[in-house]
């Protein structure tokens, strides 16, 4: 399963991935999550297993197929290096399938709960974050709550109930287990990271430039006005964002939604600003993103006053106008040079139009 050391030469993969990738660059993360439950409903698996990186998921195991399959295109080059790697891989997660099999079992007598539908999960993983720092987190839930955490700081379990202290106390005993869970989670956990960036890196080291537009709308109340910054199309995730006053960060009045995936991959976000509308030159909606070689600040909208419509739409059409004349004058000359004898310039040179776009022990 996951606490499987890595390949000899893991460390020196990683390593060129730092240098040549920008792994640094943003957070990276690899995940697991594992979910057994004691009377699934029909047609569901009783027992599944996802693994995510950069919170897609790249490999799946459920207990109808039996067998861990990849989910993206990228992790084809596992088995390719690795002739008996999913092999390997399927049996170490049937093996925890039954292994959460008994544990379930286990936990329904030592809550004194009658037979139906119970949960027994299980959710590890690390990331290392943009300024070369890990975090790991590995911990156990039962029916939706959690039942056991590991603090890999002092090197014990902590659990919620007394039903989950029987485990803490047999797992805390057990020689040197506390410490290969910690050396998992802030080393082998990491390396295996590294190699999978590595399988994936045209998308997972990939960087989409952020679109950053400004709307905005007049309360009629009071007369103030809201503004709306929305960046959309970025990868990868991280990026800061902020309304700005005079150049500083401004935070009264605002609100923030989240970060969100957009269907092909990348995400977007927005966040607003409530203002008078007499400060509107004072703000700017200020973004920080990998995707961008400087940050960008685009201003509010400036609003037409309504009275002054009219006269845009006006001078709006006298200028359409008189490029139409313009343009049929020079059509008329054209044609009059051409009956004169005169005779169009060579079109040899001739332009062509490119366009490319491209777990662990018994509880």
């Amino acid at each position: 399963m996951a606490l499987r050391p890595a390949p000899p030469l893991l460390l020196g993969l990683v390593a060129v991935a730092l240098v040549e990738s920008g792994f640094g660059s943003s957070s990276h993360s690899l995940k697991y999550f594992f979910s057994s439950m004691s009377d699934p409903s029909q047609g569901l698996p009783h027992f599944v297993s996802l693994g995510y990186v950069d919170g897609q998921v790249f490999v799946h195991y459920d207990s109808s197929s039996r067998t861990r399959q990849p989910r993206v295109s990228w992790m084809e080059q596992a088995g390719k290096e690795d002739p008996q790697y999913w092999d390997r891989e399927t049996q170490n997660v049937r093996g925890t399938e039954e292994l959460f099999r008994v544990d379930l079992e286990t936990l329904r007598r030592r809550y004194n709960q009658s037979e139906g539908l119970h949960t027994w999960q299980w959710m590890a993983g690390c990331e290392l974050r943009a300024d070369g720092s890990k975090a790991g987190f590995w911990q156990h839930g039962y029916d939706g709550r959690t039942f056991l955490a590991f603090d890999k700081e002092i090197l014990t379990w902590v659990a919620t109930d007394p039903q989950a202290q029987v485990t803490q106390r047999k797992w805390d005993a057990i020689p040197g287990g506390n410490q290969r869970r910690k050396a998992y989670l802030e080393q082998i956990c990491v390396e295996w990271l590294g190699k999978y960036l590595s399988y994936g890196r045209e998308t997972l080291l990939r960087t989409e430039t952020p679109v950053v537009t400004v709307s905005s709308r007049t309360e009629a109340d009071d007369g103030m006005e809201t503004h709306v910054c929305r960046v959309d199309g970025f990868y990868p995730k991280e990026i800061d964002t902020s309304w700005r006053r005079d150049g500083e960060v401004w935070l009264q009045d605002t609100l923030r939604g989240s970060v969100a995936p957009n269907a092909d991959g990348t995400f977007h976000y927005w966040l607003s600003v409530r203002i008078d509308p007499k400060e509107r030159g004072r703000y700017r909606c200020h973004v920080e993103h990998d995707g961008l070689q400087e940050p960008v600040d685009v201003a509010v909208a400036v609003k037409v006053p309504e009275s002054n419509l009219g006269l845009i739409i006006i001078i709006g059409c006298v200028v359409a106008v008189l490029l139409l004349v313009s343009a049929i004058a020079g059509i008329v000359v054209f044609l009059k040079k051409r009956q004169d004898g005169y005779k169009a310039a060579s079109t040899s040179d001739k332009r062509s139009d490119s366009s490319g776009q491209g777990s662990g022990e018994a509880i």
